[in-house]
């Protein structure tokens, strides 16, 4: 099946060079370790006139998903003075893991491609010390979605812009307390949402005040054996590499009730109950609860895992208090 898509990507990727664009990366907020670092974004082709990079991500998130990907593109990663190379995949995302040393905190990153220009990636990297984490899915979490499901991923694709967003009360002030009470914390926002939405909502985050962090999102392209990747073996498969790479970290993992974010986050606490401090369910109103399908069924009882249920970041900040987690 990745055939089509590959033979699609070339061809336009053809047309779009004859029209005279050239590649263009588009940075994301990435993150690392003790001699290491995660390098996230995505090289796509753009008229060559001078831009910013705020006038790239103004972009609506339609035009961002019909932007034309550069494949296998060969990025230069340059870290004070050391540097290295790295490869797009098949839909020009730059996912790749670089041995640098930097100091634990907020640090710039320098990427560059061939015919393009150099842009700035932020990375946070996690002190050794460091004993807590926040991870967070988006939809219905941090913003309300109100939308049925089938219809969810198009139209946050192809239609709606941040300001148009609504964020889910009082979960913004929850993750400032967080991030104030544990500084050294990393801040991952876990999605199923295609890499293509990364500006729009990384802006809707930001215009929000909710706190810097990485995006892991996905791709909506086919695998060899499916037309669509999985979103739940998306936010597994990361939970797992999270847990991996910070074996010191237990991380509060905060989702809500009317998608996977249960049964993924129970599993994940049964198998790696060192990994979980606590998991914080917001529950969705009967409104988007009927939108989202349902909603999904309580933790086995055998779960080690604190649970937290509340319909608001006020509610879910009581309880996490009351835990000791803030």
């Amino acid at each position: 099946m990745t055939g089509v898509g590959d033979g699609i990507h070339s061809l336009r990727e053809r047309w779009a060079r004859q029209a005279g664009r050239v590649p263009t990366i588009v940075p994301f907020v990435g993150y690392g370790g003790d001699g290491w670092i995660r390098v996230l974004g995505r090289v796509v082709l753009r008229k060559p006139e001078p831009a910013t990079g705020d006038r790239f991500q103004s972009v609506r998130g339609w035009r961002s998903f019909t932007s034309v990907p550069v494949r296998d593109a060969e990025i230069t990663v340059t870290a004070g003075m050391a540097s290295g190379m790295v490869s797009a995949d098949r839909g020009g995302v730059i996912d790749a893991r670089v041995e640098v040393d930097l100091r634990p905190g907020w640090s710039s990153v320098q990427l560059s491609v061939a015919g393009g220009g150099t842009v700035e990636l932020r990375v946070f990297v996690v002190d050794e010390s460091a004993t807590f984490g926040v991870v967070s899915d988006i939809d219905d979490t941090v913003m309300v979605t109100a939308l049925p499901r089938p219809f969810l991923a198009a139209w946050n694709t192809f239609v709606l812009n941040e300001h148009a967003r609504t964020p889910v009360a009082g979960m913004a002030v929850l993750y400032e307390r967080l991030t104030t009470a544990h500084p050294e914390s990393p801040v991952v926002y876990l999605s199923t949402g295609a890499w293509n939405v990364v500006p729009t909502l990384t802006r809707f985050l930001s215009r929000n005040l909710y706190p810097r962090g990485a995006l892991l999102l996905t791709d909506w392209g086919p695998t060899k054996e499916h037309w669509f990747r999985s979103g739940p073996e998306h936010k597994r498969i990361s939970l797992e590499r999270l847990a991996a790479e910070f074996p010191g970290i237990r991380w509060l993992l905060i989702g809500d009730d009317g998608q996977h974010d249960v049964s993924i986050y129970g599993d994940f606490a049964r198998r790696y109950p060192e990994h979980v401090r606590a998991i914080a369910i917001r529950q969705l109103t009967p409104g988007e609860a009927v939108l989202a399908g349902g909603r999904t069924s309580s933790p086995d009882e055998e779960d080690t895992a604190d649970w937290v249920y509340a319909p608001d970041g006020a509610g879910l900040s009581s309880q996490l208090r009351d835990l000791g987690v803030l």
